[in-house]
């Protein structure tokens, strides 16, 4: 059996956020959970899993630099007390931004390989939005990517990647990951894989997997709200066989530059008030904040498209939700005249607002204002779950409007016979590209440099 050790740190940061992601924004799996992470028979592979932990936090502003250090400094004393390693399974997201650091992913892999040393296997698996440097390739002998946005196959991009550990643990040629970058860089929601041309596209990386010398085929994305000189798209491919690996990635590469002047939003996108405009008048419907995000590193507490709606009077509407820990505990302390919206940094206005009932769940105050049901939570969350909404006690049947701080719709909000409508906001993750501070990204990047 083959000692692997499991872990990895796993957020995606926007650089234009105010808020620092601090150490208790980040959940610390460890032990069986974290195994559980990767669903392979470890033992039939031939590893023995020893989990170190993996760190993951919602998606916000960078992460604090204390933080990160103090991470990698846990990370490494760890992997020196558990004994001899044969290599690693490492858990990531590829997006992580920390003031000072240029690469953080890079600089983390490079130490998990010191401890190491280069005979051990390290296989990573990677969110599609990261961003993968020369640091990061040279580090990894694996690298396995989600091949859906939304996301609908994280676990089995986690098996990928310890099928290719064992595999490369077991003997014969070592494999290598070969990059070739692609200067374009584009929103998530201009990239899903449900629609083209990235449906087509991510389609025939499993064409790449089945050819002789090729272990896995990826196409990266990239993270767009990241001013930084690593900000890029990328294809990664894992091959034993170096021509055969350098050639598929340049195939993906050019594939996926040729399709950037087809890379559109792929659902009904409009400005504010022409959404509202839509969704007030046309029947069951969903909204979506994309400027405010939390899933995509928006601050999640802007409180002006509840504004826009509260002032045309509108009834009968779900807000999910706006994070303010102020105003969640003047509700819960009984108190229902509150100010609401920018209390954590994320900008818009502040508005008063007196809630006529109120409902307390999962850290979140269900409150009943001017006709409509506003979730205010006191942590940064998103609502993209029916789950979540049963738990709070919302029938979104009641309701023919439903609004979210989103961009693309999570699969289960997808398939619901609604009229979705993106709508174009301000935010830490704002889709205006063109309004977006561009001081760090190559240069010749598209859109960004035509």
């Amino acid at each position: 059996m083959k000692r692997i050790a499991i872990g990895g740190l796993h957020t995606e940061c926007s650089s234009y956020s105010p808020l620092l992601q601090q150490r208790p924004d980040f959940t610390r799996t460890t032990g069986d959970a974290l195994i559980d992470l990767v669903p392979v028979d470890f033992a039939a592979l031939g590893l023995e899993p020893v989990p170190i932990f993996h760190d993951r936090s919602v998606p916000g502003g960078p992460v604090a630099p204390d933080v990160f250090a103090a991470q990698v400094a846990d990370f490494v004393a760890a992997l020196r007390q558990a004994g001899p390693l044969d290599g690693a399974l490492l858990l990531m997201h590829g997006a992580m931004f920390v003031p000072g650091v240029e690469d953080p992913e890079g600089a983390f892999l490079a130490k998990v390989r010191s401890v190491l040393g280069p005979g051990a296997i390290l296989s990573a698996s990677y969110d599609l939005h990261g961003q993968v440097t020369p640091a990061v390739a040279a580090a990894l002998d694996a690298f396995a990517a989600y091949r859906t946005a939304p996301h609908v196959d994280v676990a089995e991009t986690h098996a990928r990647a310890a099928r290719m550990l064992a595999r490369a643990l077991a003997g014969g040629p070592r494999p290598q990951v070969h990059l070739r970058p692609v200067p374009l860089l584009v929103p998530g929601e201009m990239s899903s894989t449900f629609v083209e041309p990235c449906k087509s596209l991510y389609a025939a990386l499993p064409g790449h997997d089945a050819t002789e010398g090729i272990w896995d085929a990826n196409l990266m994305i990239g993270y767009v709200w990241a001013d930084s000189p690593r900000a890029t798209a990328a294809a990664l491919v894992t091959a034993t066989d170096p021509a055969a690996g350098a050639a598929a990635a340049r195939a993906i590469a050019t594939a996926y530059w040729e399709a950037r002047h087809d890379l559109a939003f792929d659902m009904e996108t409009l400005p504010l008030d022409a959404a509202l405009d839509v969704v007030t008048a046309c029947g069951p419907a969903i909204l979506a904040d994309s400027g405010d995000n939390p899933t995509a590193g928006g601050v999640g507490d802007r409180a002006e498209v509840l504004a826009a709606l509260l002032a045309r009077g509108h009834r009968g509407a779900v807000f999910a939700g706006i994070a303010d820990p102020d105003a969640f505990a003047a509700l819960q302390a009984g108190r229902p005249e509150i100010l609401l919206g920018g209390t954590l940094g994320g900008g818009g206005p502040r508005i008063g607002l007196t809630a006529d009932a109120v409902h307390i769940a999962q850290e979140c105050a269900v409150a009943d204002i001017a006709g409509n049901r506003v979730v205010i939570t006191r942590r940064r969350r998103p609502f993209h779950d029916l789950a979540t909404f049963a738990a709070l006690g919302i029938d979104l049947d009641s309701h023919a409007l439903l609004v979210v701080k989103s961009g693309y719709l999570s699969p289960d909000l997808r398939a619901l016979p609604r009229r979705q409508v993106m709508a174009l906001t301000d935010g830490a993750v704002s889709q205006d590209l063109a309004a977006l501070a561009n001081h760090h990204r190559p240069r010749g990047t598209f859109p960004f440099d035509r």
